[in-house]
C-alpha cells in the first residue's frame, strides 16, 4: 500500500508521458475514439495482414486468427487514472443475426503459444489457455513472447497529463469483424487517488477487414 502511494505521488509530481517501449507515440487523429471526463481512449485494430506482419514480424498474431488492437489512453487531467485491465472486452456483433459475443483478451504468453504452435491442441474458440501454460518449458513460444510482450499493454495507471498505449489481443478465430461490428468495451476506470469511478468507454473498430496474409 505504501509503495502504491509513492508511485501515485511520483506520477503527480512528474506529469510524465508513458509510451510502450519507451517511445513517445501519439495516436493518429483519425483513429476512432471515445472521450469524456478528461480521458481519451483511441483504438487501432491491425486488421490487415501486411501491416500486422510489419509490426510483429514472425510473431504475427493475425496469421493465427488473433486480432491485435492497439489501445491509447490519454489523460488530460491532473490526476492519475487507474484501469482494471481484466474487464476490458471486445464486443462482436454478427451482421446477419445480430447476436453479440464478448471476448476476453489473451495474455501475451497465450498469444505467443498460439503463434509458436498454430496447429497445437487448443480449440479454435478457446480464449484462455489451460492452467500451467506459462510454466511449461517451450523455447519456441518463449522466442515469440520476446517479440509480443514488449508491445502489449502492460500498465494500469494513466499518469496525469500523460499517456499509455499497447496492444490487446483477441481470439476472433480468423473472422475479422466488419467495420462497426466490433467495439472495445472498457467498463472499469477510476481516479487512482480517490477511487472515484469514471464512466465506461466504448470505441467501435472502424478499420476495414482484410484476410490475413
Amino acid at each position: 500500500m505504501k509503495s502504491s502511494f509513492l508511485i501515485v505521488g511520483a506520477l503527480l509530481a512528474s506529469g510524465a508521458v508513458f509510451a510502450q517501449g519507451g517511445q513517445s507515440v501519439q495516436p493518429a487523429a483519425a483513429l476512432p475514439q471515445d472521450k469524456h471526463e478528461g480521458l481519451t481512449v483511441s483504438v487501432d485494430a491491425y486488421t490487415k495482414g501486411a501491416r500486422a506482419k510489419d509490426e510483429f514480424g514472425k510473431a504475427n498474431p493475425l496469421a493465427v486468427g488473433i486480432l491485435p488492437v492497439e489501445v491509447f489512453f490519454k489523460n488530460d487531467t491532473d490526476l492519475p487514472v487507474k484501469l482494471n485491465l481484466d474487464t476490458i472486452q471486445l464486443e462482436v456483433r454478427s451482421g446477419d443475426s445480430g447476436q453479440r459475443q464478448d471476448l476476453d483478451w489473451l495474455a501475451p504468453v497465450q498469444v505467443a503459444a498460439a503463434v509458436a504452435h498454430p496447429s497445437g491442441p487448443s480449440e479454435p474458440k478457446l480464449r484462455r489457455f489451460p492452467v500451467g501454460v506459462e510454466s511449461a518449458n517451450d523455447s519456441k513460444r518463449d522466442k515469440m513472447l520476446e517479440i509480443i510482450k514488449p508491445l502489449a499493454l502492460n500498465s494500469d495507471i494513466v499518469p496525469p497529463q500523460g499517456m499509455i498505449h499497447g496492444f490487446l489481443f483477441f481470439d476472433v478465430a480468423g473472422d475479422i469483424p466488419a467495420p462497426g461490428d466490433a467495439t472495445i468495451y472498457i467498463p472499469d476506470l477510476s481516479v487512482a487517488t480517490s477511487n472515484k469511478p469514471l464512466m465506461f468507454f466504448e470505441v467501435a473498430l472502424e478499420n476495414p477487414g482484410e484476410t490475413p496474409q
